[in-house]
Parts: C-alpha cells; structure tokens; sequence
C-alpha cells in the first residue's frame, strides 16, 4: 500500500479539490522562495487560508442573505406549519407544501439556497485538511527535502525492519501489516510524522547517516517553524518537551494555538446572522443549532491539542478571516431593505426563467391565454325539453285534480288571486 500522505487523496471531488488547493499551495511556496526567500509553510498555509475564502467571498454574502431571509421568512412559515398542525391526511400535507412554496416564491428564494452555498464550499473546506496535513505530498520542494535521507536510510543493512519499528510505534502508529515500507512514499510518511524524540531515536539506528539526518531535520525546522512553533508537531508535544526544557515561552504559544482556535471559531459562529425559528425553546432544531455551536468550538479546541500545529493554524486563520468577511458583509446587508432584496431575488429568478426558455411575461402570457380557451359547458338541449314536458304535464294534472286535493285547493286559491286582481 502506498503511504497515507504523499499518496493524494482519491474520494470523489474532494480529491480533485485537494489537487486544486495542493497546486495553489505549490506554487505560493514557490513564489514565496523565488521572489521573497521566504521558506515558510506557514505562511504558505496563511496565504491560500485567506486565497481559498476570498474566492468564496460571492457564496458567503449569498448564504448571509438567505441568512437574513430566512429571518423574514420563518414566521410566515411557522404560522402555516401550526395552520396544519396535526393534520396527516394527505391532502393536508399537500396544500401545506404548496402554501409554503408560495411564502419561498414571495421573497424570491429556493428552500435549497442556503445549502446550495455550504455544498459548493465544502469540498474545498474539507480538502484543505488533506493538504495541510500532507504536505509532502502536495508541495514538491518539500518532498524532496527527504529524498537524501531516504537514498541514506534505504542503503542500510536491516533498514526495512529498522523503519517498520519505528513506524508502528507511538507517534507514528503505522502497521507494517497495512502499510508497503518498500515504497519510498511510505517512508516519507513515516518521517513527516516524526517528532523531536523521533529523530533521536532515527540517529540511534543510523548512526552513520547522523549528518544527513541532522541536515534533514534542520531543512524542514526551518520550512516548519512559525513564530517558533513547528507547525508538523502538535501543541501537545511542543508544550511538553519546551516546558521540560525550559523553554517556557514556546510551551505558552503551542498552548495558546488550541484556545485561540476555539475562541476564534465560536466568535465566528457568533456573528453569523441566524434564522428565526419562531418559539426556539420549543423548537428541536433551533436548540440543536445551539448545541453544535458550542459543541464545534469546543471540538477543535480537543482536536488542536493532538493535531499538527498546521492544522490548528490554518484553523485559527479560516475563522479571523470569515470574522471579517461576516463583520463586512452584516454591515453591508443591514443598509440594504428588505424589499431591495427581494426585488434583487426576483430579477434572478426570472433571469434563470429565462435561460431555461420561459420568461415571466410568456408565463402570464400562457395563462392569459388558458383562461380564454376555457369554454362554457354545452347546454343539453334534450334535458331542457324534457324539463318543459314535465312542467306542462304537471299543470294537465293539477287542471284535472280531484275535488278536496291539494292540488284542488291550490288551485282555488290561485283563482281566487286572479280573480281579485281583476
């Protein structure tokens, strides 16, 4: 099997997506090496944070305005949600999906807006991780970084069972029975996942490769170090070994990456506008909302601690730069009314009409049209005589009634009217 890392992520979509953002990621380091002599993942990772949500910019103020629809929206629909409360007849269901759809077509929005916005930024999102977290594997200058002290490592008698001891042990945890140590890729994971004590251990085994791996370890500090902080490690052992070592301001830093990332996260979920749900202390959704927006920032609070700091620094950046994007946004979409938005709405919707072949005026002009070819039912002719025959034989027979009948009776007090008319 080839290594986890330097063999890219092939999951549909998102394994193109990383492709994408690994060669973005390439070439600002590149570009950074070139015209700045700035080797720095890092700050590479900082850069294509704030490339990848800037091009996001348009789906975020689309988001943000179904955001501020669905503020509008919600408490029509919750009214025709309770018009129908409890009615399961099919019918029922029926007319309440209609008149919601009608409340959607009101304000000129898709019920699927909103996560039409967050499907299309996923992808990308996710496929970021992949990239940070295998760097070599997206990065060529990186990946050959290794490539002196894997020739080294692979020239050596007994290397194979040598590397697969190391691999399967704490912190690389890489089972020889899963993994190929014959491939070159899989080494280069297992090294990317090496730690301080790890290299230490390497020169144990190799002791005649001690230059190269010295070299090695050096090249990659300094690609890694951010703010005095290797970005391949993660918080925890970085607070581990600076404070066993003295060094206290390093230990402060790396435990200051998994605070600020939940801190940065839950003001970031802060300042995003929320839809009103009506009653939110009876509505299941609304408290769930709640739960995962406190439960999220938590969440990567615990992952940071284990995580590379890369990681946690690509998280930290992702929500400092969607603050501000939300800030601007906010700001932006509460000077614009309600009703500019829902004409903007609208004119798109008829635009997508368009393309499609139907435009608004053909749509009225069709129904116009319907409604004059609707014609008047044909009067049956044959009935309306059969109803004379009837009526002129029940005259006959109340001409002809017997004497103390109502029909007799009726027809004396009839005469006796005509009679006194005259």
């Amino acid at each position: 099997m080839e290594g986890i890392l330097l063999t890219q992520v092939s999951t549909p979509i998102i394994g193109q997506a990383a492709w994408l953002l690994g060669k973005i990621m390439d070439g600002i380091y590149r570009v950074m090496d070139g015209v700045f002599g700035v080797q720095n993942l890092g700050v590479c990772i900082i850069l294509l944070t704030i490339i990848i949500y800037t091009l996001m910019i348009p789906l975020t103020i689309r988001q943000q305005k179904f955001s501020k629809m669905s503020a509008a929206m919600n408490p029509e629909i919750q009214k025709v949600s309770q018009k129908y409360k409890g009615k399961k007849d099919q019918a029922s269901m029926q007319k309440m999906q209609e008149e919601t759809q009608l409340i959607y077509q009101k304000y000129g929005v898709s019920p699927t807006g909103g996560c039409l916005s967050m499907f299309i930024q996923f992808p990308f999102l996710w496929a970021m991780w992949y990239v940070i977290r295998g760097v070599p594997a997206y990065v060529s200058q990186v990946k050959d970084v290794y490539a002196p002290l894997i020739s080294g490592i692979m020239a050596s008698d007994g290397w194979q069972k040598i590397m697969e001891g190391i691999g399967k042990a704490k912190p690389i945890l890489m089972d020889p029975s899963r993994y190929d140590y014959t491939k070159t890729n899989t080494l280069i994971d297992v090294l990317y996942k090496f730690q301080t004590t790890t290299w230490d251990t390497l020169i144990d085994k190799f002791p005649s490769l001690e230059t190269t791996i010295e070299s090695t370890m050096k090249q990659l500090e300094h690609m890694n170090n951010f703010l005095g902080l290797n970005i391949a490690e993660s918080p925890w052992n970085l607070m581990k070994t600076s404070f066993a070592s003295g060094a206290i301001i390093i230990g402060i830093l790396a435990l200051l990456v998994p605070i600020l990332s939940g801190l940065t996260q839950y003001l970031s979920i802060k300042l995003m506008p929320a839809a009103s749900t009506g009653n939110d202390q009876n509505n299941q959704m609304a408290s769930t909302m709640k739960t995962m927006n406190l439960t999220m920032p938590l969440f990567s609070v615990f992952m940071c601690f284990t995580l590379p700091t890369g990681l946690g620094l690509y998280w930290i950046v992702s929500a400092v730069v969607r603050t501000i994007q939300q800030i601007v946004i906010n700001r932006h979409l509460a000077k614009v009314p309600m009703e500019k938005l829902i004409e903007q709405n609208m004119e798109k919707a008829a635009k997508k009409r368009e393309k499609k072949g139907v435009n608004a005026k053909n749509i009225n002009e069709m129904a116009q049209k319907n409604v004059r070819n609707i014609k008047e039912p044909a009067k049956n002719i044959e009935s309306d005589k059969a109803k004379e025959e009837k009526i002129a034989a029940a005259k006959r027979a109340n001409a002809n009634a017997k004497a103390g009948s109502l029909a007799s009776k009726a027809n004396m007090v009839k005469q006796f009217n005509e009679d006194s008319k005259k």
